[in-house]
C-alpha cells in the first residue's frame, strides 16, 4: 500500500483507502461519518458559469440601494457600504468591520478565487498562485454569511415595515439572488479534484515508500503511521523531520500532528465568549429616539417585540439564532472541551456530530449584527427618529467570533485519539 493510495480523515483520522467517488456521489469516513471526497460531473464547469454570475450579482448588490425608508416624502435609501460607513462615523468601528468583512469583503474573495482558479483551467492553462489562492478560499468560506445577511434584511422589513414605508431596493433582490448562486457555486465547486490537478503528488512529496501498518490495537491512524494530514489540500505527508515547524510540499501550510494547544485555546476563547455574553444580553444593543421619546432595547425586547407586532415566524426565528444559538453554541463547545480534557472515552461519534453541528449554525448568530446595521443606516430622520447601535451590539458580534474561532481552534480529532485507548 502506498502513500497516494491512502486518504486521512480530517475529523477522526483514520487511515483509508481512496476509493474511487461513484458519479454524484460522496465518499465518507468508515469511522465518523466525515466527507472526504465528492465527485460532481461538469462541477468545474458549473462552477465556473455560477462564479461568473456571482460576480454580476455582487457588483449590482452593492452599487444599488438594498432597501429605503419613505416618512413624509423624504426618502433614506441605503447601500450595504453606505450602512458599514454610518456604522463606523457613529463610533461602532468594530461592528462595521465585523459587517464588512463577512458581507462584502469574504464574499467577494471566494467568487474572485474561484474564478482565477477557474478561468486559465478552461482556457487550458494553470492559473498562477493556485495553491495559495486555493487556502484564501479554503479559510474564507466560513466567514462569507450572504445567507445570514438575507434573513437579517427581511427581520429588518419587519420592523422598519412599522415605522414608515418600505421601499424594496434593486440589491434586496440581487442579495437574494446571490444567496442561491453562491450556495450552487460551493456545491459544484470542488477543491480536492483540483488539488489533484494541479501538483503531482509523485514529484512534490518526494517517492512514495510502501507503509508498513503499525501493530496496534485498534483502527489506523495517520499518527499511528508518522502521516502529517494537510488540512487545506488533504495531503499526507512524512512527520519524521527536524524541523519545528513542517510545511505541506503541495500548498505550503503549516503541518501539525495536531492542532497546536488546542483545548488551551478553545477554553481561553470560550470563557472570554461567556464573559461578553452577559453584557451582550443585558446592556441596550439599540438606542431608539422620537418624538414620543427614547427607548433603549436589548436583545430579548426585540423578540418581543416582533411577537406582539404579529411576526411570529420571524421572533422564534431571531430567538434562536440570536439567543438560543450562543447559548447552546457556548454549553457544546464547554462538553466537548471538558470530556476531552478528562480523556472521556464515550460516544466519540455522537460527540463528532455536535462538532459539526457547532460549525454550521455558528454563522447564524450574526443575525442580529445585520438587523442593527440596516435600522441604524435608515432610521436616520433627526427630530422625527433615529436609531444608534448599543454597546451590546459590540459585545453580542464578539460573542459570535469568539464562538466561530473557539470551533476552529477544537481540534475533534483528540475525541477519538482517547476513544482508541478503550479496549
Amino acid at each position: 500500500m502506498t502513500r497516494t493510495d491512502l486518504i486521512a480523515c480530517p475529523e477522526c483520522d483514520l487511515l483509508q483507502r481512496a476509493l474511487p467517488v461513484p458519479i454524484k456521489g460522496t465518499l465518507r469516513c468508515c469511522r465518523c461519518d466525515a466527507e472526504l471526497a465528492r465527485n460532481h460531473p461538469d462541477g468545474l464547469e458549473q462552477a465556473l458559469a455560477l462564479a461568473l454570475g456571482a460576480l454580476v450579482l455582487l457588483g449590482i448588490s452593492n452599487l444599488y440601494p438594498i432597501v429605503g425608508l419613505s416618512v413624509s416624502g423624504t426618502l433614506v435609501q441605503t447601500t450595504l457600504a453606505g450602512a458599514v460607513r454610518v456604522l463606523f462615523h457613529g463610533g461602532m468601528w468594530p461592528l462595521a468591520i465585523l459587517v464588512l468583512i463577512t458581507t462584502i469583503v469574504m464574499p467577494v474573495l471566494q467568487t474572485v478565487g474561484m474564478l482565477w482558479v477557474l478561468l486559465p483551467l478552461r482556457l487550458g492553462r494553470k492559473p498562477w498562485f493556485a495553491p495559495q489562492v486555493l487556502r484564501l478560499c479554503h479559510q474564507a468560506e466560513s466567514w462569507g454569511m450572504t445567507e445570514v445577511l438575507i434573513l437579517g434584511l427581511l427581520v429588518a422589513l419587519v420592523k422598519l415595515a412599522h415605522i414608515a414605508s418600505v421601499v424594496p431596493g434593486v440589491a434586496l433582490w440581487s442579495f437574494g439572488a446571490l444567496m442561491l448562486v453562491l450556495v450552487g457555486a460551493h456545491t459544484a465547486f470542488d477543491p480536492h479534484s483540483l488539488w489533484v490537478r494541479f501538483s503531482d503528488v509523485r514529484t512534490t512529496s518526494g517517492a512514495r515508500p510502501h507503509l508498513e501498518p503499525p501493530i496496534v490495537s485498534g483502527p489506523i491512524t495517520a499518527a499511528h503511521c508518522g502521516l502529517l494530514s494537510c488540512h487545506d489540500c488533504g495531503l499526507l505527508t512524512s512527520a519524521h523531520t527536524r524541523d519545528h515547524a513542517l510545511a505541506c510540499p503541495r500548498c505550503g501550510a503549516t503541518l501539525h500532528s495536531r492542532k497546536p494547544a488546542s483545548l488551551t485555546r478553545t477554553w481561553a476563547l470560550l470563557i472570554s465568549a461567556v464573559v461578553l455574553y452577559i453584557p451582550a444580553n443585558v446592556l441596550p444593543v439599540m438606542y431608539t429616539s422620537s418624538l414620543f421619546g427614547a427607548e433603549n432595547d436589548t436583545i430579548l425586547s426585540g423578540v418581543a417585540y416582533l411577537w406582539t407586532s404579529g411576526s411570529w415566524l420571524l421572533a422564534i426565528v431571531v430567538f434562536i439564532a440570536s439567543i438560543a444559538v450562543p447559548m447552546l453554541k457556548i454549553l457544546a463547545l464547554g462538553y466537548l472541551a471538558f470530556s476531552t480534557q478528562f480523556h472521556s472515552t464515550s460516544a466519540p461519534k455522537r460527540r463528532t456530530k455536535i462538532y459539526r453541528v457547532v460549525e454550521f449554525v455558528g454563522r447564524w448568530s450574526m443575525l442580529d449584527i445585520y438587523v442593527i446595521t440596516v435600522l441604524v443606516a435608515l432610521v436616520q430622520f433627526k427630530a422625527l427618529a433615529t436609531i444608534q447601535a448599543g454597546p451590546a451590539a459590540i459585545a453580542f458580534g464578539a460573542v459570535v467570533v469568539l464562538t466561530m474561532f473557539a470551533a476552529m481552534t477544537f481540534d475533534p480529532r483528540l475525541i477519538w485519539d482517547e476513544a482508541e485507548h478503550q479496549p
